[in-house]
């Protein structure tokens, strides 16, 4: 049986759409599948609660930026590469699959070294600095929007797929009926779901409650919260949690899909795993991303694409204002609205089946490197 080995983590955003791709290939090909991640933060509980196999490595964090930590992390990035090394060396898979993140780069480079092929897929309008430095060693270089392939090398451009981002099988089988039901919904409530990530949202948290007493004239208000912000969220608004109209939530779990099945209208970050399930499921949005000095603006990227493809509308950015009468003015207007919520719950992105077209490359390269000897099923 073939080995296929996978690397990327840091974050759920390059772990979830990768074992999306892993569900998908063991559809189509017998083959044992393992996972090259980072040896601290949540890639091993993630990767091993999935089945599947976790090797460890170092990594250092790559910045764009002067800090005396790239001297440390260079050291963490030069023994992630033997130790990556030393794991393909011993395991021969016929090909690496990277997902991305600063973890992804020693085992990608190590591969290169081995003459293992490399695939990568990058999930943001524009590439991050590891799937740039993963470019160097890819084969194929899987892409979310047209748009994308611009920021990449003219002699990187044959290699390049637009793909969509990959989405978890779970959305499949996501079903409005089980989500009203773990939200204790009676069946006639129309849901603003309110998604701040994983971490939660200090903007977005300070934005909903001064909002709540016009946001629950038309909407049930199902908020995640964040674990760290659930109690100071949920401070002064006994009322509306008494009443049914706000239902906070410090995290969504394997529950996700069938919430945001549920939902008439999102009010979201802009990630790119949550902007494409969200998406996937045809709901209208509302995005505020995350921007400033801490992140590289992919947020604000994302959130652009999706608003010129008519899927979204930006409520706030640098040059918008973001207060909660703004807020409640929008999503009244959009509450009331139903022809626009359809025509943005319908507009197109772009492909919407990445997790099954990388699938399939990766079969196909399976195939070519053993002459055709592995079957499908």
């Amino acid at each position: 049986m073939v080995s296929i080995a996978f690397t990327g983590g840091g974050s759920g955003g390059h772990l979830y759409p990768g074992l999306a791709i892993v569900s998908r290939l063991k559809n189509l090909l017998p083959c044992r599948i393992f996972w090259i991640g980072s040896n601290a933060g949540m890639d091993r509980a993630v990767i091993e609660n999935a089945g599947i196999e976790f090797y460890g490595v170092p990594s250092g964090k790559l910045r764009r930026h002067f800090s005396l930590r790239n001297v440390s992390d260079a050291f963490r990035v030069g023994a992630g590469f033997l130790s990556a090394r030393k794991i393909l060396k011993r395991e021969r898979p016929v090909l690496l699959f990277s997902k991305g993140g600063f973890v992804s780069v020693p085992p990608c480079a190590a591969a290169a070294s081995l003459k293992i092929p490399v695939f990568t897929h990058e999930s943001d309008y524009s590439p991050g600095l590891a799937t740039r430095i993963n470019t160097r060693f890819a084969e194929r270089i899987f892409i979310p929007y047209r748009e994308t392939a611009a920021f990449f090398s003219e002699k990187n451009r044959g290699k390049i797929m637009v793909s969509g981002n990959p989405i978890r099988t779970e959305f499949d089988g996501a079903d409005p009926e089980k989500g009203r039901a773990f939200l204790g919904l009676n069946g006639s409530e129309r849901v603003l779901l309110v998604l701040g990530g994983s971490q939660g949202s200090r903007e977005i948290n300070e934005l909903i409650r001064p909002a709540l007493p016009e946001l629950t004239k038309f909407y049930t208000v199902v908020h995640q919260t964040g674990e760290s912000h659930l109690e100071s969220v949920s401070e002064g608004v006994s009322e509306f949690v008494n009443a049914g109209k706000y239902k906070p939530f410090a995290y969504f779990k394997d529950e996700i899909p069938h919430v945001i099945a549920t939902a008439e209208l999102i009010l979201c970050r802009c990630g790119a795993n949550t902007l494409f399930e969200c998406k996937y499921l045809n709901k209208p949005m509302v995005l505020i991303p995350f921007r400033g000095s801490g992140t590289r603006g992919d947020q604000v990227e994302n959130a652009r694409i999706f608003q010129e493809a008519g899927a979204a509308i930006i409520f706030s950015n640098d040059s918008s204002p973001s207060s909660p009468e703004a807020l409640s003015h929008l999503i009244a207007s959009l509450a009331s609205d139903p022809e626009k919520r359809n025509a943005m719950g319908e507009a197109k992105i772009t492909e919407q089946s990445a997790a099954k077209m990388i699938a399939n490359e990766i079969l196909n390269k399976v195939l070519e490197k053993n002459d055709g000897s592995a079957s499908s099923n």
